[in-house]
């Protein structure tokens, strides 16, 4: 069984700074790429950033220059730092990988339970 496991939400005041992590847990033989969404109500999930297993980076239009990832493929975790957070941003973020479990010949998608980041102005 493949977990995701997030941490790092919060309250933090706009101009701030925050840090996530995001681990996969159990039986994995290759991480193929790791990144973050995020969602408010009423409203699509969309992509705050994303790496390739080759290093490929996307990152989303209203996030680009503030975060960054990056991915830990020995350790299965990766990383997002935010800075200059805005009132906007403020969204459940989740983290999402595609990965291969062990015994499996296909990757698949797999999502953290998300984490609330609130950017108070």
């Amino acid at each position: 069984q493949v977990h995701l496991v997030e941490s790092g939400g919060g309250l933090v005041e706009a101009g701030g700074s925050l840090g996530l992590s995001c681990a996969a847990s159990g039986r994995i033989w290759r991480l193929g790429a790791m990144g973050w969404y995020r969602q408010v109500p009423g409203k699509q999930r969309e992509l705050v950033a994303r790496m390739t297993r080759d290093g490929n980076i996307d990152y989303g239009d209203s996030v680009k220059g503030r975060v960054t990832i990056s991915v830990n493929n020995v350790r299965k975790t990766g990383y997002l730092q935010m800075n200059g957070l805005r009132p906007e941003d403020t969204a459940v973020y989740y983290c999402n990988a595609i990965l291969t479990p062990l015994g499996s010949e296909n990757p698949g998608d797999y999502w953290g339970q998300g984490t609330q980041v609130t950017v108070s102005s």
